[in-house]
Order: structure tokens, then C-alpha cells, then sequence
């Protein structure tokens, strides 16, 4: 059965105020892209509004097609802004941020995936603006160890990489270039390359996915030893992607949360419009503190 009609528990904000419109000016004013914009993600309004903001990397055109994702698809024809690192730390440091998350789109076309660019802006933001906490949240390389360990050496504080849904979905919802156990098997090597990093990942809920799938996921994510879930509701981007087959209650979220911290988790955010990067500073407060 599908659900086209979102209950009334979904609510988001019209992204407005003085704050929210600074840091608008200031990744404008270097080209800069938000996952916050390009994913529709439905908490910006909040999080910009407290200066939290997720910078997206290597542009804004993705090399994979997955049915849950907003962002733009096509050849980015290894187009890369060798400056980038550099006007992302320039932003940090502008808007005095404590606590930055980095991502990107998946870029197939360069040799290393794009890992390069993040390390050197994880490096170029410490140097300018050492103050701040920098978490990234990777694609999967194609599981290559050496673009990896690139990331890795650059010291994040956090390092995630997104399971998405199941692994009965995964062939269904995510590009065909991506798998489960890759995604595993990427979070394996984050500890295997440094112990004491903190790693995260996510699960978008109202797929199709059962409980007892979503279980075995998280099941499988504490088997390679994350730190930190974040679990919240799929919204439909438009008619071509992926359509809801549940709108799962705040409850059921709250139970699932439960469930997380029982496994082993060590911090959880699980509500109907929690994101991969909402409460990122919060979360990474408390996993560096417990």
C-alpha cells in the first residue's frame, strides 16, 4: 500500500531570520553548496538558524541515481574546484563555526572519489580555524582502502557513511554501484584505520523495510562498531523517485531509538525528521562525553 498524504506529525519551517540569512550570503559569496538545500533536507530553517550547517564537496551533480535522493544526477566530466577546500575553511572560519559537517554527491569520475578534497578541507579548516569539530560524512569509494585511509589521516572527528535502508531494499532503493556490504564493510575499515575515531551512519525508515530488518541493520552496523545512528522518515522528493509505503510514527521512532542504545549504540537521534547530520554536534558531544 502507499502513502502519498503526510500526517500530521511532519512539520518543517519556512527557512527564515538574520542568522539563516548570513550563512545563505556566505556560501553564496564562495559557491559553496549545502546538502541542507540540494537534498531538501526538512530541518534548515532550524539548523541554520543556530549556524549549523552541512557543506557539500565536488559539486552538485551526482555520479549515481539512488530512488530516495533529491540531489541532481548526470557527469560532472571531473570538473573539481581546486580552491575548495580553501573557501570552505574561509566560511568556517567567517561564521565562526564550532562544529562543521562535511559531505559530498558521489563522484565515480576521479580516480580517488573525491577523497583528496576532503582531506584537504578537513586539514585546511583545522589550520584556519582549529576551534572547530569537523565531521564528514563519506560515499563509499567504491570501497577503495587507499582513498579511505586519505580521509581517515586528515583527523575528522567524526567519520560517517550512510547504510540507508535494509538489505533487502538496498538493490531496489540505492544505485546500482552501491551494495550493503560495501557500505559495511567502508565502516569496518573507518575503525580498522583508527581505533579511536567516532563513526556514524543512517537509516531512512518508511521504505517497506520490517522491524526485524531494521534490527538486522543496526545489528550489523554495531558488528563493525558505530558509534552513532541516526534513524528518520523517507519524504518523497518528487513522483519520480521512490514512493512512501509508511509515514512510521514518533513513537515507533522513539521505540526504535531504544532498541539502538540497547544494541550498544553509544549516541542515537531516531525521529520522523531527524537527517544524517541533524543534531550532529549534540550527538557528537555526547558520545565524546559518555
Amino acid at each position: 500500500m502507499l502513502v502519498e498524504r503526510k500526517p500530521e506529525w511532519i512539520r518543517t519551517k519556512i527557512p527564515s531570520g538574520p542568522l539563516y540569512n548570513r550563512v545563505h550570503r556566505a556560501l553564496r559569496s564562495k559557491g559553496l553548496h549545502t546538502v541542507c538545500e540540494e537534498a531538501l533536507c526538512p530541518n534548515i530553517a532550524e539548523c541554520w538558524a543556530r549556524g549549523t550547517i552541512t557543506i557539500m564537496l565536488l559539486g552538485n551533480v551526482c555520479t549515481r541515481s539512488c530512488k530516495f535522493c533529491a540531489l541532481r544526477v548526470g557527469n560532472p566530466m571531473k570538473h573539481v574546484d581546486i580552491y575548495e577546500p580553501e573557501k570552505v575553511a574561509m566560511v568556517v572560519n567567517e561564521l565562526n563555526l564550532d562544529y562543521v559537517v562535511l559531505t559530498s554527491v558521489c563522484r565515480d569520475d576521479l580516480y580517488d572519489g573525491g577523497a583528496g578534497v576532503f582531506a584537504e578541507a578537513i586539514k585546511a579548516i583545522k589550520r584556519m580555524h582549529p576551534k572547530a569539530k569537523v565531521e564528514v560524512l563519506v560515499p563509499d569509494f567504491k570501497g577503495d582502502r587507499n582513498a579511505i585511509e586519505a580521509v581517515i589521516r586528515s583527523k575528522p572527528d567524526v567519520v560517517g557513511h550512510n547504510l540507508e535502508t535494509v538489505k533487502r531494499l538496498t538493490p531496489i532503493i540505492r544505485d546500482g554501484r552501491a551494495s550493503y556490504h560495501t557500505s559495511l564493510n567502508v565502516l569496518k575499515m573507518f575503525k580498522e584505520l583508527d581505533g579511536g575515531i567516532y563513526t556514524k551512519s543512517s537509516l531512512i525508515l518508511g521504505l517497506g523495510e520490517t522491524e526485524q530488518e531494521l534490527v538486522e541493520a543496526m545489528s550489523d552496523l554495531r558488528s563493525v562498531r558505530v558509534d552513532i545512528l541516526t534513524l528518520g522518515q523517507y519524504l518523497r522528493p518528487t513522483k519520480r523517485h521512490a514512493p512512501v509505503i509508511e509515514y512510521v510514527r514518533p513513537e515507533t521512532f522513539e521505540r526504535l531509538g531504544d532498541i539502538a542504545r540497547s544494541l550498544g549504540f553509544k549516541a542515537v537521534a531516531s525521529a520522523p525528521l531527524v537527517r544524517s547530520s541533524y543534531m550532529a554536534a549534540e550527538l557528537f558531544q555526547k558520545v565524546s562525553e559518555g
